[in-house]
């Protein structure tokens, strides 16, 4: 036996800025700015409202069932089968969402930095790094994100603080946007930026105190939505709605026309580039730890390392399917707006059956081994 509620609140939190800021800070100011011209800020801020009500919904149910995930206890509210349908789902998205996030790393690395590596190469680097990291149990995990975090959201802080001073109010002006016709295609694109905080439904159930794992989620919302929502206003603001709709990356544009003061660094786009590559791994180590963590408990497993190996292949495969970068977006932006019905509408329905049929967990102090993985 062991004891392995080792997760504090503020690790929780960790676990959830850390998998939230990732991959999708790049393109970010352009999927804003493309759905709301000068209301991009607007249509971020909706973009987390709607993501908070998905964290929210699996933060009750992980409350309402503090000693199992979202694969355990949505058996006993639905029943095996029609849960095992859901379980399923969540896998699959996960999977996929694990593969374009390897994917869009190597895109960004052989445009910007090795330019003459093959993308394979570094896509499957990427997932090796995540698959070696996702054979540590559920503790080993947590404090793989708490020591990151601090390399990841203080740099952020620092480029956008520098940056807002070349911004100028009337690229953001009017605030709803000159074409609010795009805002709600923009605000489920956004909210599925932040689909990462699923990781929640395995991390509830190693907390010290689950009961308080509302206060992980209000915080981790608050500081990764509301540097995202930095990053989307400092952008706009700097390079304007029309012209941020013609970079790519946009977020890395306005680390390069950053420069810290005395102009020790003159461009910040290498040392942010390394603080990203830190930001996708974590993301990416998230995503893949649920989709194996969700398959051992699935199918009953002891843990979950013998599935780290073997769903590699097919997640490489995956990543190479969209054919150029282009193509890739048109499949994240479709995916992501797809998957807010695995991680909102399914756990609002979850939570509301529970509530309907009175299923309640209970809690215990001690779990089995497997239990940690």
């Amino acid at each position: 036996m062991e004891y392995p509620r080792q997760v504090t609140v503020i690790q929780a939190t960790a676990v959830l800025i850390s998998t939230i800021i990732g991959v999708g800070v790049l393109p970010l100011p352009l999927f804003a700015a493309r759905a709301a011209d000068t209301g991009a800020p607007l249509v971020t801020l909706l973009g987390i409202l709607l993501a908070f009500t998905g964290l929210w919904t699996v933060t009750k149910l992980g409350i309402r069932f503090p000693n199992q995930s979202i694969i355990q206890y949505s058996e006993v509210v639905l029943g095996r089968w029609p849960a095992w349908l859901g379980s399923i789902l969540i896998i699959g998205f996960f999977s996929l969402l694990t593969s374009l996030a390897a994917r869009e790393f190597g895109e960004v690395v052989i445009t910007s930095v090795l330019r003459k590596t093959p993308l394979e190469v570094t896509v499957i680097v990427m997932l090796l790094l995540a698959t070696l990291s996702s054979r540590n149990n559920q503790t080993t995990f947590t404090y793989i994100h708490h020591f990151y975090l601090p390399l990841i959201v203080f740099p952020c802080i620092l480029i956008v603080a520098l940056s807002l001073k070349n911004a100028q109010l009337t690229n953001l002006q009017p605030l709803w946007g000159n074409e609010p016709h795009g805002m709600l295609s923009g605000m489920l694109t956004i909210a599925g930026l932040f689909q990462g905080s699923f990781i929640h439904t395995i991390v509830i159930p190693v907390m010290r105190r689950p009961e308080k794992a509302m206060q992980a989620s209000v915080w981790g919302m608050i500081i990764a939505g509301g540097l995202y929502f930095s990053i989307v206003t400092a952008a706009v603001g700097v390079f304007g709605p029309e012209e941020t709709k013609l970079l790519l990356w946009p977020t890395l544009e306005l680390a390069k026309t950053t420069a810290l003061p005395g102009n020790i660094l003159e461009r910040l786009d290498a040392a942010f580039l390394a603080v990203w590559v830190t930001a996708v791994f974590t993301t990416l180590f998230s995503s893949y730890y649920l989709t194996i963590r969700a398959i051992s408990k699935l199918f009953r497993l002891r843990d979950q390392k013998m599935l780290s190996l073997f769903i590699l292949p097919f997640l490489f495969v995956l990543a190479m399917i969209p054919q150029n970068i282009l193509h890739m977006y048109e499949i994240i932006v479709r995916v992501g707006q797809f998957g807010l019905l695995i991680t909102i509408v399914y756990p609002m329905f979850l939570l509301l059956v529970a509530v309907i049929r009175r299923k309640r967990g209970e809690m215990h102090d001690r779990m089995p081994t497997e239990q940690n993985g």
